[in-house]
């Protein structure tokens, strides 16, 4: 694959990389609950706002009822009321994932990846496989035995939230990203849960080289095994684009075929993901609402395909109504870094992304 052009376009990727994924995050964060946020219960929402088509943050709840069904954050996520980015998992993990590569470059451990939790991130910010995992370290337990002792989430989203820095820093090498994803991702996960975390560390990384979002994809689906049940539902999203079904149709297809799994399971959300990066086509408006309409774990889904826009289009090309209310600041529980710069962020992602070449180490 082609390096990405100079470090001046390389700063702008990564930056669109962290604002898409807070932005994103943002966007998503008022309705996170997929059994009460069904996609028809999105749209019932967004109408009552006139607020279709959408085209920015969420609008503020048009009834009482559904104030009372949005998360309690749904006060500083919407539009007119967002002043810098709310504190959310889904960017404590890019931060703390920034702070694993300076702290132990490329030829980390999944070992140091648990030291740095226990360190760094407060434990009741932790969730389903990651506070298994984080339970499980606690106890003296050691990897992969993190991951699998009395973990019913193995195969949950978690993992594959964290991927992202390994993209941003792999510019261009989607191998090499997705086999750092999985050294850090198989302290807390298995199967799909681990393909979740190579997939979109790939694709991120194939983001910056790619000509199409589409290219983009196939270069990730290269980095997992052809017959996992998550390659499986992202090239049945790519057929069902392909043959010109329409977006709510393809989700309703999906939806219908993985059923039973749950709303925060890793492939019902590929598939949610998947549709959002082709229908929405490079336009990072058109691809986060169309990925957080989608419902089921919406601010995880956001996060990762404003990450993906983002770095397919550059900084540059994020209009100002989703970057400018984040004010250039992120709240955090990561220990060290709240309030921090978003620019300050994407600068210390550059040096490593235009640092030496990282080395594919075993995972």
């Amino acid at each position: 694959m082609t390096r990405v052009g100079g470090k001046a376009e390389l700063a702008d990727r990564v930056l669109g990389g962290w604002l898409g994924r807070i932005a994103g995050n943002m966007l998503g964060k008022p309705v996170e609950q997929g059994e009460v946020w069904t996609r028809e219960r999105i749209d019932g929402y967004l109408r009552r706002a006139d607020a279709l088509p959408l085209t920015d943050y969420l609008p503020e709840p048009a009834t009482e009822e559904d104030a009372r069904r949005l998360r309690p954050e749904w006060r500083s996520c919407v539009r007119g009321r967002i002043h810098g980015s709310c504190r959310d998992d889904d960017v404590d993990y890019a931060i703390l994932g920034l702070d694993l590569l300076e702290t132990y470059g490329f030829g980390f451990s999944t070992e140091q990846v648990g030291d740095l939790w226990l360190l760094r991130l407060p434990f009741l910010q932790t969730f389903t496989a990651e506070r298994a995992a984080y339970r499980n370290l606690a106890g003296g337990l050691r990897p992969p035995l993190t991951a699998t002792y009395d973990n019913p989430y193995q195969e949950w989203i978690g993992a594959l939230i964290r991927a992202d820095v390994h993209g941003w820093t792999c510019p261009g090498h989607p191998h090499r990203a997705a086999s750092l994803a999985r050294r850090d991702a198989v302290l807390s996960h298995t199967g799909n849960g681990v393909y979740g975390a190579m997939f979109a560390a790939a694709l991120i990384s194939a983001a910056f080289t790619a000509p199409t979002v589409r290219h983009a994809l196939d270069e990730a689906l290269a980095v997992v095994p052809p017959r996992c049940r998550l390659a499986r539902t992202v090239r049945r999203v790519v057929a069902l684009h392909d043959s010109g079904l329409a977006w709510e149709d393809t989700l309703t297809t999906l939806a219908r075929e993985t059923a039973g799994l749950g709303w925060i399971h890793v492939v019902p959300n590929i598939a949610v993901l998947t549709a959002g990066l082709l229908y929405g086509d490079g336009d990072f408006t058109r691809t986060v609402t169309l990925t957080v309409r989608g419902g089921l774990d919406t601010d995880s889904n956001g996060a990762t395909a404003g990450s993906v826009a983002g770095v397919l289009g550059g900084a540059a090309a994020i209009p100002p109504r989703w970057t400018e209310p984040l004010q250039d600041t992120v709240r955090s529980a990561v220990f060290g870094f709240d309030g921090v710069r978003i620019s300050e962020l994407a600068e210390r992602t550059v040096r490593l992304a235009d640092g030496p070449t990282p080395p594919t180490l075993p995972a």
